[in-house]
């Protein structure tokens, strides 16, 4: 073969990266070394970043709060929620923020796909204001927890109702052999239906179906249940390859602040968020977007996260066990360095 085809090839590559490496002005571009999982956040975002997040409530709440277009950063709002729907976004590089309760961050990390948790919000009072009761359906009496023995239950593997159901039969001092688990979406209005139709003898529905469920089939006997446990973390999460780029580890912790004080606006406003979120976004009553608002309560945005941490823990020691999945570090789920950037934005640190 002649030298000059040997030549050639490697002559491309050459011109390949000449040409890639350099700026529209011709100065060879510096890629930014990647941001090491224990450096300090970077507190400016360089001009040009840009961010996907998969958070419409907060979306809504910075509209309505007039704070939507104060990012230093460009920001594109997706419409994904849910565990499923970011985790496909997520693999296809289509996602950098998502907003999800505890489970999502578990099932990513058992099925290969890296995250942190930048954020964590609870509520205050958290058993007086339940993220979800336990639906029991015409018919069949469940009075207390120990009565779910024999009972047909909805379960949802891999979403916060599936995980409340085997945290409610350890609490009750049962096993998943004690039951029968009938896997079933939580999605829409599956459960409520699936309990009126006697599919199911109990299902964890959660919001407004909760006071719908009980006001389209109370008078056939349908009632509900307090199941007397925390099911309240909401959290951000990210990948972790999204955190070490420092232009968008930036940008999210500026994220994080504004998500912080939407929270707080929310709560301070709820005339303004039923309005403008339930009613006009989501089409529900007014009525049923003040019993969602007197149903959250006032949220809680620590500035330490060793507790939720630990509650953590617990849920992925119990999935773990009736999964099958190995065992996790809780604390692994999260990227410290982000703990305390909420708290400090609702007192005017950030």
């Amino acid at each position: 073969m002649p030298v000059s085809s040997l030549l050639r090839p490697a002559l491309a590559a050459f011109l390949l990266v000449a040409l890639t490496g350099c700026a529209q002005g011709g100065e060879p571009e510096r890629p930014a070394a990647a941001l090491a999982a224990d450096a300090p956040l970077p507190n400016s975002v360089p001009k040009g970043t840009k961010l996907i997040v998969g958070d419409p409530p907060t979306k809504v709440a910075l509209q309505l709060a007039g704070e939507i277009d104060k990012f230093s950063f460009d920001i594109e709002w997706a419409n994904i929620s849910g565990g499923p729907q970011t985790s496909e976004a997520f693999r296809a590089g289509a996602l950098d923020v998502g907003a999800v309760a505890e489970i999502p961050p578990i099932h990513a990390t058992w099925t290969g796909l890296p995250v942190k948790i930048v954020a964590s919000k609870f509520r205050k009072d958290p058993l007086n204001h339940p993220t979800y009761e336990l639906g029991i359906a015409p018919g069949v009496s469940v009075k207390a927890l120990a009565d779910l023995r024999g009972k047909k239950i909805a379960y949802s593997p891999g979403q916060a109702q599936g995980a409340l159901v085997l945290k409610v039969l350890k609490q009750a001092g049962l096993t998943k052999a004690d039951v029968t688990l009938v896997e079933l979406p939580s999605t829409g209005d599956v459960y409520p239906n699936a309990l009126a139709a006697k599919q199911v003898d109990v299902a964890p529905i959660g919001g407004v179906n909760i006071k719908r469920y009980a006001a389209k089939f109370g008078k056939d006997g349908a009632t509900t249940l307090r199941h007397g446990l925390r099911d309240d973390p909401a959290h951000l999460y990210v990948r972790t390859v999204t955190l070490r780029d420092q232009a968008k580890a930036a940008a999210i912790r500026e994220y994080v602040a504004a998500w912080a004080r939407a929270s707080i606006w929310v709560y301070q406003h709820p005339k303004e968020w039923i309005e403008g979120y339930y009613v006009k976004d989501q089409g529900l009553s007014a009525a049923d977007g003040q019993y969602l608002v007197d149903l959250a309560g006032e949220p809680d945005i620590p500035a330490d996260w060793s507790q939720a941490i630990a509650r953590h823990q617990e849920t992925i020691d119990i999935l773990a066990k009736e999964t099958g999945n190995p065992p996790l570090k809780a604390q692994d789920l999260y990227d410290l360095r982000y703990q305390a950037v909420g708290a400090d934005a609702i007192k005017g640190g950030a």
